[in-house]
């Protein structure tokens, strides 16, 4: 019996800084994690209404050829739902990132860079060796950061109005 091997749409390609960089895909824990985190704001969203919530892979373009990246999640208000078309083609609300053994500087320092020089108003990174959650909003033209929390301690969005999680729901299997 031959084997096939069928053809996916999915490109794990980002362009940051106008360089094509290939990630691996995502290992168990981290789907894990990215899935708890997607399952959580969906729920509240869901009561809520205020906007939709995606996954990775999901392709968020702030600049044609030079900044195309694929947060973990991203939340879109209900306001700015224009963005959305084939892809993402603006600045999401919200976007996370789960940190991964090979990705630290890339997800705490480039990506983070690159989402406060769009002005995105809210990144969220998340630390699965720490068990924390760090979220920074943007304040004038920088990040700081608005709410931290490990293990049982609670964090809160500015961006997802009422959305508090608490950390151990995120990491839990």
């Amino acid at each position: 019996m031959a084997t096939q091997i069928l053809e996916r749409d999915v490109d794990l390609t980002e362009i940051i800084n106008g360089v094509e960089v290939m990630g691996p895909s995502p290992f168990g824990k981290h789907q894990d994690i990215s899935s708890n985190i997607y399952d959580l704001i969906r729920q509240h969203i869901k009561k809520t209404k205020t906007g939709k919530v995606y996954y990775s892979p999901l392709d968020v373009i702030l600049k044609e050829g030079e900044q195309r990246l694929q947060p973990d999640i991203l939340f879109i208000k209900k306001e700015n739902r224009g963005i959305f078309q084939d892809w993402v083609r603006g600045v999401p609300d919200m976007v996370c990132e789960i940190v991964s053994k090979g990705s630290h500087s890339k997800d705490t320092v480039i990506k983070k860079k690159i989402y406060e020089s769009y002005k995105v108003p809210e990144y969220w990174i998340v630390i699965p060796e720490l068990t924390t959650i760090e979220v920074f909003t943007i304040e004038g033209d920088t990040y700081e950061l608005f709410s931290e929390a490990t293990d049982d301690g609670m964090v809160k969005s500015k961006v997802i109005e009422g959305l508090e999680i608490n950390v151990r729901d995120v990491f839990e299997e």
